[in-house]
C-alpha cells in the first residue's frame, strides 16, 4: 500500500526531472550574451585551460564586431565582404560555412573607427536568423539561408554608427531605434522601440522614445515575480515596457549620455550600468594613467610637454589604458592647420599656468576635465510605475563601472570589467564592493564577460584571455594570449566556447 500511493508521487517527480532536462537541453546561445542576454547559461562546461594553438578549427571571416550566436549546430555572424554587409552561417562541428547571404546593396553608413557597420548581433531560433544591419535594417532567413523577409529601415545618426541588437520574445521581434536626430516631442520623435511579428515582419508595436538620443544598448527582458518587462537603456535614462503592447511601465534616470552596456536581473533586482561620458569609470579621477599617456609626446625626455612638442601628432588622452594612435585613445587635433595652430594654442595656454613654455606634470594635472555625467551602477526593484528614481533604487555604485561590457550576475554577486582589466565583484543585496582587482591584461575591454561552469571569462581587446573563478575571493585559474584582436562577446553551447577575433573565428572544446 506505501508503494501504491507513493508511485504517483514518484512518476510526477520522475517526468518533472525529465521535463527539466528537456528544457536544459533547448537552451541555445541565441541572442547577444546568450540567453536574455545574461552572459551565462545552465549546464555549459566549456574548457576553461584554452591554448590558442589548439583550437578545433579556426574560420576566417569577413571583417565585423558581431558576437557570435548559436542553435543547434549552427552559428550565424555577420560582416563585410566587398563593401557588401553579409550574413555567415557556420557548422559548429566543422567550422565549415554552409552559407553566406548578402544584404541589398546600400550606402554603408559612417562609424567610428573602434566600431563597425556590421557590429549588431543577430538572434536566432528554431524558424529564423533575425538580422540588423543600421546601414539597411531588418532582415529574415531561414535556418538555409533563404530569405523570408526583409524591412528596411532608414539608418539612425549615431556618433559612432549603430550598434544594438535585435531580441526575440515569443512571437515579436524587439528592436530599439534611438537616434541623436531626435526631437522632445514624442508626436515628432525618431527615437522609438518597435517590434515585429518575427514570422511576417510586419509591425506590431512603435513606442516613441522622445528625450533618447542615439545609444549602443541593446533591449532586455526582466522577468521577476509577478510581471514581465522590456527593459530599454537610453541616453540619461532606463525604461520599462510592457513587452505585449509597448507601453511604457517606468522610467529611471540617472544615467550619462553613452549607454552601451545592457542590463541584467538577478534575485529580483534589475542591475543597470553605464559610466562617464568619454568612458570614466569612477567619479574620482585617477591623473597618474593620463599623465603616463601624456609622456608618450615627450620627444625629448625631460619629463615635460613643450610647446613645440603639441603637433599635428598630438591627442589629448581621453582613455589612457589604449595606446595612442587607437582611435579611442582622445581627442586629437584638426587637420586643417589654421584651426590645429588655434588648438595648439589653446590647448597649451590653457595648462601652462607659469607660461613658461612647458606643461609639467603638476599643471597638466591640477585641472583635470575628462568626461561628463556620473558613472551609476543602480540596483532596481520591480513593480513601479511611472518615475521611480527616488522609490525603486535600492542602491547605486559610482566606482569601477565599465564602459563597454555589461555586467554579469552569478549567485548574488556582480562582476564588471573595466578598461585596464579591472575586475570589481558587487554584493548585489548591498552594492558593496567585495574585491576590485587588475587582471594582469591591460588595454581596453570590449567583449562582455560570460559565466561558464562557475568560472568568469574575459577577453582584452589585445586578445588576452582571463579565467576567474566566481566566488569572494579573487583567483585566477588560467590566462593566455590569443594572439589576436577581440571585441566580440564569446559564445557558448555545452562543450565548446566560440571566440571571434577580427577576421576569424575559433572553437574551443
Amino acid at each position: 500500500m506505501m508503494f501504491m500511493r507513493s508511485f504517483p508521487t514518484i512518476v510526477f517527480l520522475l517526468l518533472g526531472v525529465c521535463s527539466l532536462t528537456a528544457e536544459a537541453e533547448s537552451v541555445h546561445w541565441n541572442q547577444f550574451r546568450g540567453p536574455n542576454g545574461a552572459g551565462t547559461a545552465t549546464g555549459f562546461k566549456p574548457p576553461l585551460n584554452i591554448v590558442a594553438q589548439q583550437a578545433a578549427w579556426r574560420t576566417p571571416l569577413p571583417p565585423g564586431k558581431s558576437s557570435p550566436v548559436l542553435w543547434g549546430e549552427r552559428i550565424y555572424v555577420t560582416g563585410v565582404e566587398s563593401n557588401r554587409l553579409a550574413t555567415v552561417a557556420i557548422d559548429a562541428n566543422s567550422g565549415q560555412i554552409v552559407w553566406k547571404s548578402s544584404a541589398p546593396q546600400v550606402p554603408l553608413e559612417r562609424v567610428h573607427l573602434a566600431n563597425s557597420t556590421a557590429a549588431s548581433t543577430p538572434c536566432v531560433d528554431e524558424d529564423g536568423v533575425y538580422v540588423y544591419f543600421g546601414s539597411y535594417g531588418l532582415l529574415c532567413y531561414d535556418v538555409d539561408g533563404a530569405e523570408r523577409w526583409k524591412k528596411p529601415i532608414p539608418t539612425p545618426k549615431s556618433m559612432y554608427g549603430v550598434a544594438t541588437s535585435p531580441i526575440l520574445h515569443g512571437p515579436r521581434l524587439i528592436l530599439t531605434l534611438d537616434d541623436d536626430a531626435n526631437l522632445p516631442d514624442s508626436r515628432l520623435s525618431r527615437s522609438k522601440v518597435i517590434a515585429l511579428d518575427k514570422e511576417t515582419g510586419e509591425l506590431l508595436w512603435e513606442t516613441p522614445r522622445p528625450y533618447n538620443r542615439g545609444a549602443w544598448s541593446s533591449p532586455m527582458i526582466w522577468t521577476y515575480q509577478g510581471g514581465t518587462d522590456l527593459v530599454v537603456l537610453g541616453n540619461g535614462r532606463v525604461c520599462g515596457y510592457e513587452p505585449t503592447t509597448g507601453e511604457e511601465k517606468w522610467r529611471v534616470r540617472g544615467f550619462s549620455r553613452e549607454p552601451i552596456a545592457v542590463p541584467v536581473a538577478g534575485n529580483e533586482r534589475l542591475f543597470v550600468s553605464v559610466s562617464m561620458q568619454g568612458g570614466r569609470g569612477d567619479v574620482d579621477l585617477d591623473p597618474e594613467p593620463f599623465w603616463a599617456a601624456m609622456l608618450h609626446f615627450d620627444r625629448n625626455g625631460d619629463g615635460r610637454i613643450g610647446r613645440d612638442e603639441v603637433t599635428r601628432e598630438f591627442t589629448l588622452p581621453f582613455r589612457p589604458e589604449l595606446p595612442p594612435g587607437h582611435p579611442g585613445f582622445g581627442l586629437p587635433l584638426a587637420k586643417d592647420p589654421k584651426r590645429r595652430k588655434q588648438q595648439q594654442n589653446g590647448l597649451f595656454d590653457w595648462r601652462d599656468t607659469n607660461k613658461d613654455g612647458f606643461w609639467t606634470k603638476e599643471e597638466f594635472t591640477a585641472d583635470m576635465r575628462v568626461g561628463a555625467g556620473h558613472p551609476n551602477l543602480a540596483a532596481i526593484r520591480p513593480g513601479g510605475r511611472g518615475d521611480i528614481t527616488e522609490s525603486h533604487v535600492s542602491w547605486n555604485l559610482r566606482r569601477g563601472i565599465p564602459e563597454i561590457p555589461s555586467p554579469v550576475f552569478h549567485a548574488g554577486r556582480l562582476y564588471l570589467v573595466r578598461a585596464g582589466g579591472i575586475l570589481s565583484c558587487v554584493n548585489t543585496q548591498t552594492g558593496e564592493v567585495v574585491y576590485r582587482e587588475r587582471v594582469g591584461a591591460a588595454g581596453q575591454y570590449s567583449a562582455s564577460p560570460v559565466i561558464a561552469d562557475g568560472h568568469l571569462v574575459l577577453v582584452s581587446n589585445q586578445g588576452v584571455l582571463t579565467i576567474v573563478k566566481c566566488g569572494d575571493e579573487f583567483t585566477i585559474t588560467h590566462q593566455t594570449d590569443l594572439d589576436a584582436p577581440i571585441a566580440a562577446t564569446p559564445a557558448m553551447d555545452r562543450n565548446s566556447i566560440y571566440i571571434r577575433a577580427d577576421d576569424a573565428l575559433m572553437a574551443f572544446r
